[in-house]
């Protein structure tokens, strides 16, 4: 969970921090045991090995408000009717639906640049969160002096407000019955990279009273008016599948219980569209267009962080071939990184599949920033990411992923996701 705290620390200190303060880190052992007693079991190590970071992140405080600025503006985009309408255009006819919930845990993906933050990406189902606030609360500090410089602080409340975040979703569809029973749904579940997040979740609903239970979407019913799993009749469904338009025919129940209005199924396929889809970052990122929806001049000037981003298509081709080092090439549907090229690693074959696909977008290059890991006791530097988790515009929690390539991954020795400090100046070395 992100630290706040005043005054201001120039950027140059927080570089310095990154380089070369292992003084906080993260408690695994301490991490490990709490996963397994959240879970009522003991968690194999080699599903956690890379997945946490032994260290932290640190974020200027300019950088952190620059950051929330650009989810303030994004969501004021969204409440935009033209907005709506544009970024609706190209979406799939599921999306039409506006059944009321405006998805739970909306990510904000950023690169750190000498420049300034830059937004990369937006995730309507971003995922570890649960893992992260557990990893925040297991940071330890070499003294008294560095923890109360940083402000590193425990879980706090923000397990209450993911629970109101869902009964939120839950009233924002029109239901005033209590919240029951939750599904929390992926394809294969138990084969998942962050299944034991899932666990965390089930336990945390759990805690506060609701029936809960990680489904396979293959295994749910639709029938009676009712979504069902197994003899559960599921009320809401924490949606965590990558067929955002839920068109593939496995998810036929889960699409036509959404349809229906007979489960409240959160983030919806609309949430995916409004925020998430890789073609509005085109229209996010063009000043002219932007204006044109008449937003606010502190919004249009948030904007700023999003890099320049075009659709590619066989008329730009070539121009965009010819630049291409200066780009990352995206699929408009994709997630977790995947068939996300770098420009200067692409090569002419994977070039021609992105043109001949007509489903990509190129966004200029934003270099992520670094922040150095203890590997084998060497100072070894690793790429970062850092992630606003938000429900409707409000920040819930900053993490940090840490990696090494192209894209952020759970494979790199040292990295995984990284609980992020924005610190204050109190003589922090």
């Amino acid at each position: 969970m992100t630290a706040l705290a005043t005054p201001t620390v120039a950027p140059s200190l927080i570089d310095r921090l990154n380089a070369d303060c292992f003084c906080i880190e993260v408690d695994r052992e301490h991490l490990w045991d709490e996963i397994d007693r959240r879970c009522g079991g003991v968690v194999p190590r080699a599903a956690m090995t890379n997945l946490f970071s032994t260290v932290p992140v640190f974020v200027s405080q300019p950088d952190h408000a620059a950051m929330v600025a650009v989810v303030a503006a994004i969501e004021h985009a969204v409440a935009n009717p033209a907005y709506r309408e544009r970024v609706l255009s190209w979406a799939p006819d599921i999306t039409r639906f506006d059944p009321g919930p405006i998805g739970v845990f909306t990510g904000y993906d950023f690169h750190l640049t000498p420049e300034g933050p830059r937004l990369i990406e937006v995730n309507t189902n971003a995922g570890g969160a649960f893992l992260c606030a557990l990893a925040s609360a297991a940071q330890t500090a070499c003294c008294r002096e560095v923890e109360a410089a940083t402000g590193l602080s425990p879980e706090g409340d923000l397990e209450a407000r993911i629970v109101a975040m869902f009964e939120s979703e839950w009233r924002r569809q029109g239901r005033t019955t209590p919240l029951r029973t939750i599904a929390i749904v992926d394809d294969d579940p138990i084969d998942q990279p962050l299944y034991w997040e899932f666990r965390l979740a089930r336990a945390m609903f759990e805690r506060h009273g609701y029936d809960a239970v990680i489904a396979d979407p293959r295994d749910l019913v639709h029938r009676d008016g009712r979504l069902w799993a197994g003899d559960r009749a599921i009320d809401l469904v924490y949606d965590r599948l990558v067929d955002f338009a839920l068109a593939a025919p496995e998810h036929r129940a889960l699409h036509d219980a959404h349809l229906a209005g007979d489960a409240v199924v959160t983030p919806a396929p609309r949430a995916h569209a409004l925020y998430a889809d890789k073609r509005n970052l085109v229209v996010l990122s063009d000043p002219q267009a932007m204006a044109g929806f008449g937003l606010a001049p502190a919004d249009l000037d948030a904007l700023g962080a999003v890099p320049t981003t075009v659709a590619v298509t066989a008329a730009n081709a070539e121009a965009l071939w010819r630049d291409r080092a200066s780009y990352y090439f995206k699929p408009t549907g994709g997630h977790a990184g995947k068939a996300v090229y770098r420009g200067d690693k692409t090569t002419r074959g994977v070039w021609e599949r992105i043109v001949a696909d007509g489903h990509h977008v190129a966004q200029r290059l934003a270099v992520p920033s670094r922040r150095n890991v203890l590997v084998d006791d060497v100072p070894t530097e690793r790429k970062a990411d850092i992630r606003l988790y938000t429900h409707a515009g409000e920040i819930l929690l900053t993490a940090a992923r840490l990696y090494r390539g192209q894209t952020t991954n759970f494979r790199t020795l040292g990295g995984g996701f990284a609980p992020v400090i924005v610190p204050a100046n109190h003589g922090v070395p």
